[in-house]
């Protein structure tokens, strides 16, 4: 069974915000209420002249130690054989532990406004048929059917790498161990499944 992961290399993100693009489309997003299961994060960081663009591409880290799974009343958080983060829509009831749970801030509410906005976009072509708490789950859908998450796929500098973490010979899997890649926050004990390797 593969253990999904994904390796962000700063070194050749340039911002151009394609992944958030293929995320919103692929999964529909509420992008009206400017929620997004990925974005990137862009921040200026030094005084004139010294200026530097600081990229930081965020979305779940699915980790193996899972403050939000833990804070979760009704189990609607669970975490799949191969190491992916879901919501049960179904058993969710929107109380919102799992974000305030959350060290990354990786979740957010798809709420009614949400659900009738969609419909009307969408019609029958829906995905979100009642509010719930929504995230990534590396598209799932699209690793069923054998092709990548939409975020990496899409990515015009391969920024993203996502691939089994337990496959040595995989791009992943090398990036994940070569010590340059890290985890955010290490200190807090997570075990995210997503790495930086820093610019």
């Amino acid at each position: 069974m593969a253990r999904y992961g994904m390796v962000m290399d700063m070194r050749t993100c340039v911002g151009c915000q394609a992944c958030m693009a293929a995320c919103t489309a692929e999964n529909k997003t509420p992008f009206w209420n400017g929620k997004f299961r990925t974005h990137v994060e862009d921040k200026t960081q030094g005084t004139f002249p010294d200026v530097r663009r600081v990229l930081l591409p965020r979305l779940c880290m699915h980790c193996e130690n899972t403050p939000c799974l833990s804070a979760c009343p009704t189990g609607a958080t669970f975490m799949t054989e191969d190491g992916i983060v879901k919501v049960n829509y179904d058993r969710c009831i929107g109380c919102y532990a799992c974000c305030i749970a959350c060290p990354y801030d990786a979740r957010y509410a798809y709420d009614r406004e949400d659900v009738h906005k969609e419909e009307e976009l969408y019609g029958k072509f829906t995905a979100h048929e009642q509010p719930h708490v929504d995230k990534c789950t590396f598209c799932d859908h699209r690793l069923e059917e054998g092709m990548e998450p939409a975020c990496s796929s899409t990515c015009p500098t391969h920024s993203r790498i996502f691939g089994d973490l337990d496959d040595p010979n995989s791009e992943v899997h090398k990036l994940a161990t070569s010590g340059r890649a890290q985890a955010l926050s290490q200190s807090l004990g997570t075990s995210p499944k997503v790495f930086y390797i820093p610019s």
